[in-house]
């Protein structure tokens, strides 16, 4: 076997993810338990495993057999169309709006989208909508170019708007969130007495930096028998070079070589979600308005290893359920240090710092505070955590390191 092959043959192992394919409708999947000499722990948090969530700080559904929005899956744009009444010489925007459902939701059910721009009348659009069962949820998309323009505006400010559900077949109308985006607007990179009023419209997500996850997902040939540990945080502006390094009680873990090269490197190349504008904006505007959510993969590092004749801390692998402690995720930007994450993870194995848990959020991830480190970012809110975090309903027991 020549090295180039036996490389490429340790990368496969060594590397092997836990992608989860798409589809219109996901089940929530149990998660196996940590092994103890005796007894098996609770499930281990933050690993896909959780139930549908219970209701939350603006999910408004009054029953337990309603759905309910998955709050830190909303995400909320303003989408900026070339004209405003026929007006071509002026830009205007129309909201565009993601978001997830946790079931049970009925046939017949439809989802819509309520918002209120001060002084003019409500806009309503309907979304894509499917019967989804307990414990399973499916994803919705609706709003943006698919509005008419009658539904244009020109303001920026705060916006209140609602997720809300009605059937006809049982004659039932609900409200299952309630909102509020911040909306500002910025020029265009065009030059020129025609472009005075092309402005791009766009939703502030100052909140989302401080705020990260931390998670497992399942591997992509072992399943939750070796399981992969993942990390989110936001970037404003472009992502360049992002590179994660992991530390456990200050020595740095995950590092496997092969042939004196290193076959396990982690990267943040995912990028989960992309909050930017439609149009260009001018240079002047730093950052460009844009947010985006990146996903941080550690191919050496797994949360336990169940697999047959798996050891609980092999030499090629980090085995987090191994190895309880404090850990600290360092991520160098561009070359320069960015980020930092501490989290801690208990004898058990579970990292669960109950902010996730203690917001009903709908998600399975932990919620951890990101510290934001030099000036990549640019000048942002510090403070907008506290008030707009997930459009009006900050986190509970939740402190943004280093922030106002």
């Amino acid at each position: 076997m020549t090295r180039i092959s036996s490389l490429a043959f340790a990368l496969l192992i060594i590397t092997a993810f836990g992608l989860q394919s798409a589809s219109a409708q996901f089940p929530i999947p149990d998660i196996p338990r940590i092994k103890k000499p005796k007894a098996d722990p609770p499930r281990t948090a933050g690993s896909q495993s959780e139930p549908a969530p219970a209701l939350s700080a603006g999910n408004s559904a009054a029953s337990p057999d309603q759905p309910t929005i998955a709050k830190d899956s909303i995400q909320v744009k303003a989408f900026t169309n070339s004209s405003y009444r026929k007006d071509f010489s002026v830009w205007s925007w129309v909201p565009k709006i993601t978001f997830r459902v946790n079931g049970p939701m009925a046939s017949g059910s439809q989802l819509s989208v309520e918002y209120l721009v001060p002084g003019s009348a409500p806009v309503k659009f309907d979304c894509a909508t499917q019967e989804t069962q307990k414990d399973h949820w499916s994803q919705t998309e609706c709003g943006g170019q698919a509005l008419s323009e009658d539904k244009n505006s020109t303001y920026t400010g705060p916006v209140n708007f609602a997720i809300k559900m009605r059937n006809e077949l049982a004659g039932t109308e609900s409200t299952l969130f309630t909102g509020k985006m911040q909306v500002a607007k910025a020029r265009s990179n065009e030059s020129g007495p025609q472009a005075a009023n092309h402005f791009v419209y766009y939703v502030d997500h100052d909140w989302n930096l401080p705020i990260g996850y931390i998670f497992y997902e399942p591997d992509q040939v072992f399943g939750w028998n070796l399981a992969g540990f993942r990390v989110a945080f936001w970037v404003r502006g472009d992502t360049g070079r992002l590179e994660p390094h992991l530390f456990y009680q200050g020595k740095e873990v995950g590092m496997v070589y092969f042939q004196g090269e290193r076959v396990s490197k982690p990267g943040c190349g995912e990028q989960e979600v992309q909050n930017d504008t439609t149009h260009y904006v001018e240079d002047s505007l730093l950052q460009k308005a844009k947010w985006t959510r990146v996903k941080c993969h550690f191919p050496a590092v797994k949360s336990w290893d169940k697999t047959p004749g798996g050891r609980a801390n092999a030499n090629e692998m980090f085995m987090i359920a191994s190895n309880p402690g404090e850990y600290e995720l360092k991520v160098l930007w561009n070359n320069k240090l960015a980020r930092s994450i501490k989290f801690t993870v208990g004898a058990d194995g579970r990292f669960d710092n109950g902010i996730a848990s203690a917001n009903k959020l709908g998600s399975d991830r932990v919620i951890v505070p990101v510290q934001i480190l030099g000036d990549q970012d640019g000048p942002w809110n510090r403070a907008a955590w506290r008030t707009e975090a997930f459009y009006g309903h900050p986190l509970q027991g939740f402190t943004a390191l280093g922030a106002q």
